[in-house]
């Protein structure tokens, strides 16, 4: 079952990343395939905090971090207070987990880079000390310290949990195509149960997890680490936490790098929407590829795309009706659900192409379905114990915090299902009902959508792939347009994100900002 995340699932999968927001999938995550400017819906503005450091978050700003060894050679950990409610700072606190690798030289240093993968609910830590901290060019690595927080709610950091691992394994496994009034109840049901668990676990926390809060977590963050401004790169979901970090803050606003752009004017219906038609951009992407392959089994070099699609789906309404042994110790077999969730993670990165033909081949020639299990498993983040990283429960929390609900129940999703298999005819009916998560949230939203313009702040690098699944390409331009100061570098290509995927254009570009300041020429384009 998708909720709406916008990063690159870990693991198996290259290196790492997260993904979009309240409901389907995601940054996850969570496009619109069209090469035109997403048009912004909402006239309201993200508005500045005031400059001057309140007095009684003074506490928090001068607090000093006790760096120590955290088994992971060449980085150091600590813990950060944060006020849970910055409403009313004396009520409890949030403890951050922070993770850093000192700047490795020569050249002189540019103070500290912090990094997000997306999400939300991906792993800053994770990502640093798996990727960013040893993977990024040695010349940024060189001048900058490498630092990572865990948002509030995600991870390390006080994280919020909804399910066991067993319950996990049920709501993944929930039908998001109902055929009937008894597979919808079932839907809504799995649904009710995912809120319910996360209120019971994690009521106070549960308010206090939206995309603002944990911004202004970064900006103390800032102070302590005795940053004047913050230098930031930011993927998927980390861009809209990077774009809020600069609406709020712009004069402490350094080098932001937002790569695979979130619009953040865009309502929760219309970003999964958009969403599943970038999902269905990259699948044509993929179809072209695969059926030059001998071992397509999707169709032959004379099949078309759509043709691909529809041999797609009719595999997965034949695994609606009779799942498939997938070998899996806890019994799982391969329905549709799981089937959709493996599809759509090969999705974000075209390096996982040749896999996903392997595990469709298997599971349509052999009745094998582990190859598409273990690809929905790298999605959801499960281990082979079977239990489950607190990803998908941060996404939903952060998501459904963040914006009212894509839709009020089941009717709605109904009336909606015609524009959602427009976008796309293979995943749009599972990705429309996968957006009513939210619909039955413990805790109301705190956030809308709006426009971030950040007047006042440094030049910011918006990088935005024309192909990519989870962030569709005219959301980067809609943000590069709503940013004062954004410029938008493009990435002509497949896969989600741009920066440190194998474009010597796009990663020269990007250094030269990071360690110059200095934005590409307007209308830059790589390949």
């Amino acid at each position: 079952m998708h909720m709406r995340r916008t990063s690159r699932p870990s693991r198996s999968l290259r290196r790492s990343g997260v993904l979009l927001a309240s409901a389907a999938l995601l940054i996850s995550a969570c496009s619109s395939g069209s090469s035109t400017t997403t048009a912004a819906s909402t006239s309201a503005v993200l508005t500045a905090l005031p400059r001057a450091t309140p007095t009684a978050l003074s506490p928090y700003y001068e607090q000093k971090l006790n760096w120590r060894s955290c088994g992971v050679p060449g980085f150091e950990c600590a813990t950060m207070k944060a006020p849970r409610d910055y409403a009313k700072p004396g009520e409890g606190d949030v403890r951050l987990a922070v993770s850093r690798k000192k700047a490795t030289g020569p050249g002189k240093p540019l103070g500290s880079l912090l990094v997000n993968p997306g999400g939300p609910g991906g792993s800053a830590i994770g990502y640093l000390q798996a990727y960013a901290g040893i993977g990024y060019p040695a010349e940024v690595r060189a001048r900058y310290d490498m630092v990572a927080v865990d948002p509030r709610g995600v991870a390390r950091s006080e994280p919020v949990e909804c399910l066991t691992g067993r319950e996990m394994d049920a709501y993944t496994q929930t039908d998001t195509t109902p055929d009937d009034g008894r597979e919808t109840d079932q839907l809504v049901g799995a649904f009710k149960k995912f809120a319910e668990g996360c209120g019971a676990h994690s009521p106070e926390l549960l308010r206090h997890v939206s995309t603002v809060e944990a911004a202004r977590d970064m900006d103390i963050l800032r102070a302590v680490l005795g940053d004047k401004k913050l230098n930031y790169v930011g993927a998927s979901y980390g861009t809209f936490l990077g774009a809020t970090y600069a609406g709020l803050y712009p004069d402490r606003a350094g080098r932001l790098v937002l790569d695979g752009a979130l619009d953040p004017s865009l309502t929760a219906r219309k970003l999964n929407e958009e969403q599943t038609a970038g999902f269905e951009t990259a699948f044509q992407s993929f179809a072209k590829d695969c059926v030059r392959h001998s071992d397509c089994p999707l169709g032959d070099a004379g099949t078309s795309p759509d043709q691909v699609g529809r041999n797609l789906k009719a595999f997965f309404q034949q695994l609606d009706k009779t799942p498939i042994p997938a070998g899996d110790a806890d019994g799982r077999k391969l329905g549709e659900a799981l089937a959709t969730t493996g599809v759509i993670a090969a999705m974000y990165d075209e390096t996982a192409w040749p896999q996903l033909r392997d595990a469709l081949t298997s599971a349509m020639k052999q009745n094998d379905g582990a190859g598409l299990l273990a690809l929905s498993d790298s999605y959801y983040e499960r281990d082979a114990d079977g239990q489950y990283a607190n990803l998908m429960s941060a996404n939903a929390a952060v998501n459904c915090l963040d914006l009212p609900a894509a839709f009020s129940g089941p009717d709605q999703v109904q009336e909606s299902l015609p524009a959602f298999e427009k976008a796309s005819p293979v995943f749009g009916e599972g990705l429309a009902w996968a957006s009513l998560n939210c619909a039955y949230w413990p805790v109301k939203n705190t956030g809308e959508p709006h426009r971030i313009e950040a007047k006042g702040a440094a030049p910011i690098l918006v990088v935005g792939t024309t192909r990519d699944p989870a962030t569709p390409y005219p959301w980067a331009q809609s943000l590069a347009s709503q940013l004062s100061s954004g410029t938008l570098l493009t990435y002509v290509g497949d896969g989600h994100t741009a920066y440190g995927r194998g474009s010597s254009c796009i990663d020269s570009t990007i250094n030269r900002y990071l360690l110059q300041g200095t934005p590409p020429q307007k209308g830059k384009r790589c390949s």
